[in-house]
């Protein structure tokens, strides 16, 4: 049931075949289409406008140029700076708002220095209230996260909450007028940002020219009624408005699985919380359908078994690396596995991936675990051709579920748009 928009003010998808629109879109994987926009896939026209963009954002003291001489990198690198002109249609003026809107909210609550300073404790609290990373990518070497609503009742909401009452998140931000909930759900970003994000970046997948920059979500929504719902929309909006305000373009394709009937009552909450360029970007699948369009996007290794793959990673988990992370990081990022565990588990709390090292941040009852790891000289164990020809079988995969004719009804006042990569 791919469900669409079928009003063209809300929505700039034609109204073709959805399963068309989603074989095209896993088609695009293979090539560069959806790196458009990207770092080193750039039009002369948009080289020019991320120029402009730079000078822009130097002129005013929001941007550093890197410098061999001295040996100092830039502020910004151009992966980052390009989410925001992608986010803005390369419009440079409404690019440099929104940069200069986050730079002075992240100096206004000091992320960074949040990120540093949390306690382990609080921060994974919040982990367990969010979309989970399962250590795994996509076929392109997109991090796959999970959210699973269902365990954000009332009951795990209410002791979730009580925590906030019994210690600061982090003791550098005790005066903070932000309230708790916020200052952790920042936090999370942060790691996306400067852990998963650059992690994937030096893992091979298809075009290892252009850094990984987005992630790739499947929202489970089994057994969650309209109340509950109700009662998470403040929870979900939080953190669907701060990805629309201060990390554009983070959000690659959502999947959204098990919608009841009532969905589209919860779509018209939601869509008002995106941009409509990650509205395009949203699948809901009927059961039949879950299957194999993941299988299109994801390898059977990197879809949790409850979606029909093998992977066996399930909610509240730490990452399951897969196998070219656990090369780079494993000893750098996971501890030893006890008696009681099938597999070494990856470190809680905050950490940083940078200069070939894993930063392991966070406080723990106060005192700082900051510590640098060196992760291994050598990461690649897929050759680019291997995670090419990977790619091209998802591809086959779902073509042959669109010819074979897939159950699953479209739904044409339902409102949910097909992606496009």
């Amino acid at each position: 049931m791919l469900w669409r928009s079928k009003s063209p003010a809300e929505s700039p998808v034609s109204e073709t075949d959805p399963k068309a629109d989603l074989a095209a879109s896993a088609s695009q994987a293979a090539g560069t289409e959806w790196l458009a926009g990207h770092l080193h896939h750039l039009t002369e026209e948009q080289e020019k406008k991320l120029v402009e963009f730079k000078d822009l954002c130097e002129e005013n003291k929001y941007y550093t140029r890197a410098s061999e001489e001295v040996g100092v990198k830039a502020s910004h690198g151009d992966a980052t700076l390009l989410r925001f002109l992608r986010a803005r249609k390369f419009d440079v003026a409404g690019a440099w708002a929104q940069f200069k809107d986050t730079e002075d909210w992240r100096k206004e609550n000091a992320i960074g220095e949040l990120y540093e300073n949390i306690e382990v404790d609080s921060y994974d609290a919040a982990r367990r209230m969010y979309p989970q990373w399962t250590g795994h990518r996509d076929r392109r070497g997109i991090p796959i996260y999970v959210f699973e609503i269902k365990h954000l009742d009332s009951k795990n909401m209410a002791e979730y909450n009580s925590t906030m009452n019994d210690s600061a998140t982090a003791d550098t931000h005790q005066s903070s007028k932000v309230p708790q909930r916020l200052l952790r759900l920042f936090a999370l970003y942060e790691n996306l940002l400067n852990f998963v994000m650059p992690l994937c970046s030096r893992l091979p997948r298809p075009n290892m020219e252009t850094p990984v920059v987005a992630s790739t979500n499947i929202v489970d929504v089994n057994g969650v009624g309209l109340k509950q719902f109700w009662n998470l929309k403040g929870h979900m909006q939080d953190a669907s408005v701060l990805a629309t305000a201060h990390y554009p373009e983070t959000l690659d394709r959502i999947f959204i699985i098990g919608a009841p009937a009532f969905f589209p009552t919860v779509w018209g909450w939601i869509k008002r919380w995106f941009d409509p360029g990650t509205t395009s970007k949203i699948f809901i699948l009927s059961a039949a359908e879950v299957k194999p369009t993941l299988s299109a996007f994801m390898h059977p290794s990197s879809i949790p078994k409850q979606y029909g793959g093998d992977l066996e990673w399930k909610w509240g988990d730490m990452p399951a690396l897969d196998d070219d992370a656990r090369a780079l990081v494993g000893d750098a990022l996971t501890t030893p596995a006890g008696d009681d565990a099938a597999r070494q588990e990856v470190i809680k709390g905050p950490v940083l991936f940078e200069d070939d090292c894993v930063h392991i941040l966070g406080k723990v009852n106060g005192v700082s675990r900051d510590t640098k790891v060196p992760v291994s000289a050598s990461s690649s164990t897929t050759s680019t051709a291997e995670n090419k020809a990977d790619i091209d079988a998802g591809i086959e995969k779902l073509n042959i579920t669109v010819e074979e004719g897939a159950t699953g009804d479209v739904t044409a006042e339902a409102p949910t748009q097909t992606v496009s990569a």
